[in-house]
């Protein structure tokens, strides 16, 4: 899932559409958040363009377990795929996720219009 839509997920689920939040609140499906998403919200984080009501550091660990979501680490094979990507999406945490999704065969939970220009699933949160 993007970036925006798990933090939504875990501190306003208000903002996901009422599918999205059904899709996610499901049992019957798993559910993969993105190393690179972790870095993305540190990074977001230490800059001040992305307020946390603590440190990443103390709230991520336990955020991922109260989401359900399982870890998906950033392969060499992903990090190598982003440059095959065609520039339709600047933005490389989102570069990294398309690639992922890729390589892994799976749909990408998000709002972002961008995501639709690449070969694969989206599902509009």
């Amino acid at each position: 899932m993007d970036t925006h839509v798990w933090l939504w997920m875990v501190v306003q689920p208000e903002r996901l559409s009422d599918a999205a939040r059904k899709l996610l609140e499901s049992n019957r499906n798993e559910f993969r958040l993105s190393t690179a998403s972790i870095w993305e919200i540190s990074i977001k984080h230490s800059t001040g363009k992305l307020e946390l009501p603590g440190p990443p550091a103390s709230l991520i660990p336990d955020w991922v377990i109260r989401s359900r979501v399982s870890a998906l680490p950033v392969s060499q094979d992903h990090a190598l795929a982003v440059a095959a990507l065609p520039l339709h999406h600047r933005d490389p945490f989102d570069r990294m996720l398309i690639a992922q999704s890729r390589i892994e065969g799976m749909p990408i939970v998000t709002r972002d219009p961008a995501f639709d220009a690449y070969d694969v699933k989206v599902i509009a949160a």
